[in-house]
């Protein structure tokens, strides 16, 4: 994902890390796992932390009966990222250097998700006037 958004080819990112493009590949599509020492060295040639590619991932505290268990996957498609329209969004929004902007651009979407869901779910959901104050939730009332 950084890699396209940097424009970077696969070929490119290879060479940075003494790796042909099939390896590449693999990593990307998740057919070879990348261990913590690989993993830091993508991040030097992207120019990113290793903390990005945890962005956004939710750390758990294992229960006492469930150990190591993985965890129920997260209800996103990864697929979308990879596409033109994906990487545009992405692209446009991490031009925004503002993080408080950010911030309520990132709100609106959640928002904007979350009433399609509710709307392709049936469930009602609370529609907002100008200024904040309800027009009526999920009951009702006013």
């Amino acid at each position: 994902m950084r890699r396209m958004l940097v424009g970077m080819s696969q070929e490119k990112l290879g060479e940075g890390l003494g790796l042909t493009f099939q390896q590449i590949q693999k990593y990307e599509k998740g057919a070879n796992r990348i261990g913590a020492s690989r993993l830091y060295q993508i991040g030097r040639v992207l120019g990113v932390p290793v903390e990005f590619f945890y962005e956004g991932v939710q750390i758990e505290a294992a229960s006492e009966d469930g150990g190591f268990a993985e965890a129920e996957p997260a209800n996103f498609d990864l697929d979308m990222l990879s596409t033109s329209e994906g990487i545009q969004l992405n692209s446009a929004f991490f031009a925004i250097r503002d993080p408080k902007v950010r911030k309520r651009i990132l709100d609106l979407v959640k928002a904007l998700g979350e009433a399609e869901g509710r709307e392709a779910s049936g469930t009602p959901g609370e529609v907002r006037r100008e200024g904040g104050e309800s027009a009526g939730g999920a009951d009702g009332a006013d």
